[in-house]
């Protein structure tokens, strides 16, 4: 795979993020002559007089400290070890191989003024499969991502960690079973590296594409609890939709159509019900989802070019001549991630909370006219009642979770650095609630799939009925109370894997729903 600087589409990213072994990658060879281009004019500059920021001075509020010429290489190593100060558990291994292919990218624009073996040795450590040892706590998402980053530079630099089969194992050992030398930083390459909102950036590109399959899953097993509770489809008629115009909206409610096509269900009711509207949890499906779908994709814009982006700082301009000028500027400020972030959370949030009370819906016999509970001897069973209450409490925690993080700032260094994003936690927070959405909706696939055994034998649609047959290949009907939590886990497994999108994206005619297509 060619690495095109400023050139990368979601599916490329798609395709690091997914990759194991690692894809190969390198560098369009056309994107060299402006690496070097501006890593001379750094080389020139740490020769010259004048103070330039990270090349010859301190860093932060330590601006004003001019370093002597024998010292620049020493103020790069030092950067990169007093910054590596992150905490918590290594990220995980498509978060890292993210991150070391969105900072080759960046610096690949020849912006940043770090010398072609500075990319050559991340893209080497990409393509080896290694990931590097990043703690995910610790950056404020402002002045780059600078302890994360910190830890991955200094296992480039061999004074690190690597990941290797779940050990940490020492940074020089790894980089020497597999050949490749050790960094050694000159003027402005730690600053360089360290810069940048590339682990924010990667940390929400990772939510993006897990969430993506959660969300095809929540369609789906919408659709087959519709069903299940003998709900109308009327609400999903095109007409409707096109009044209103939201893209979202629009494309949700043809999922919903295609997947229903055919429901033997549908059509034993169709006629003579006396029930003249649904509950907004079943009528109302494409105006909620497809909102959600909305905001996802403009959140999966900002981080795309966000992914193709120069954030470090200062950088490095180039002219027809070849004189070069050093720009401090604060393309570090990671603010666009935090917010497309938070409106991520948002999104993510509001897909489990319609399933939530989809299930509630369920379980409740004067609204499904199901039995009680969907329980075949209700009283000696309780059913479904207590595994509705684990999804309303994994529903109730992620509102607190989706509370937006951009609004919180807290002043560093000293106040030089005195508004951050705080990005990185905006990202961070979307892994455990897109869990908990993928739980909600493995319990609601369950319930869905227990309401549709009262109503045999009629059928719903080949789709639909394919996806009660997927379930049930792993978890048999409960018409007697068991332990349910292994079930709730394998139902999950299905949602969160693709398995259950896979059974949307084969329906022919729709247009693709992915959050980051």
């Amino acid at each position: 795979m060619i690495l095109t600087p400023g050139s990368l589409t979601l599916d490329d990213l798609r395709a690091v993020h997914g990759a194991v072994p690692a894809q190969a990658l390198r560098i369009d060879p056309a994107a060299l002559p402006a690496i070097e281009a501006s890593a001379a004019a750094v080389q020139r500059a740490a020769r010259g007089e004048a103070p330039v920021y990270g090349v010859n001075t301190g860093f932060g509020k330590l601006a004003s400290t001019r370093i002597d010429a024998d010292d620049l290489a020493a103020l790069q190593r030092n950067l990169i070890r007093s910054h590596s100060v992150g905490v918590g558990a290594p990220m995980s291994a498509p978060v890292v191989r993210l991150i070391l292919v969105l900072k080759a990218a960046s610096l690949a624009r020849g912006h940043s003024g770090v010398r072609p073996v500075v990319i050559d040795t991340l893209l080497a450590v990409f393509n080896a499969g290694l990931v590097p040892c990043i703690p995910e706590k610790g950056s404020v998402g402002a002045s780059g991502d600078l302890a994360p980053l910190s830890h991955l530079t200094l296992a480039l630099m061999g004074e690190g960690e690597f990941v290797v089969d779940g050990a940490r194992r020492p940074a020089g050992e790894v980089l020497q079973a597999h050949g490749i030398a050790a960094l050694e930083l000159q003027a402005k390459e730690g600053l360089a590296l360290i810069n940048g909102t590339q682990v924010s950036t990667a940390l929400a590109l990772h939510a993006l594409f897990t969430f993506e399959p959660v969300l095809e899953a929540a369609l789906v097993v919408g659709a087959l609890t519709l069903d299940a509770a003998r709900g109308s489809d009327g609400p999903f008629d095109p007409r409707i939709h096109a009044l209103r115009g939201q893209p979202g909206q629009i494309d949700v409610a043809q999922a919903y159509r295609a997947l229903l096509a055919g429901s033997e269900i549908r059509a034993s009711h169709r006629e003579g019900d006396d029930r003249v509207q649904d509950p907004y949890c079943l009528r109302c499906q494409p105006q909620v989802v497809g909102a959600c779908l909305d905001q996802l994709c403009h959140a999966a814009q900002v981080l795309w070019r966000e992914a193709n982006a120069v954030t470090d700082n200062p950088l490095v301009f180039v002219d027809a001549q070849g004189r070069g000028e050093l720009v401090s500027g604060g393309n570090f400020h990671a603010e666009p991630v935090a917010l497309a972030a938070d409106a991520m959370a948002v999104a993510i949030a509001e897909v489990g909370a319609i399933a939530e009370r989809r299930i509630a819906m369920l379980i409740d016999a004067n609204v499904s006219r199901l039995p009680p509970f969907l329980c075949a001897d209700p009283g000696l069973n309780s059913g479904f009642m207590i595994a509705h209450v684990t999804a309303a409490a994994l529903a109730s925690e992620n509102k607190s979770l989706a509370h937006p993080a951009s609004v919180d700032s807290l002043p560093t260094s000293a106040n030089q650095e005195d508004h951050v994003s705080m990005a990185t936690f905006a990202a961070r927070r979307l892994q455990p609630m897109i869990d908990h959405v993928a739980h909600i909706v493995g319990i609601e696939w369950l319930a869905a799939a227990q309401g549709i055994e009262f109503l045999r034998p009629l059928k719903s649609s080949a789709a639909l009925e394919a996806a009660h047959a997927m379930l049930r290949a792993r978890c048999a009907a409960m018409m007697q109370d068991r332990h349910l939590a292994p079930d709730i886990e394998a139902a999950t497994a299905l949602v969160a894997d693709g398995s259950v999108a896979r059974l949307l994206r084969a329906l022919p005619g729709l247009p693709a729903l992915r959050v980051a297509g």
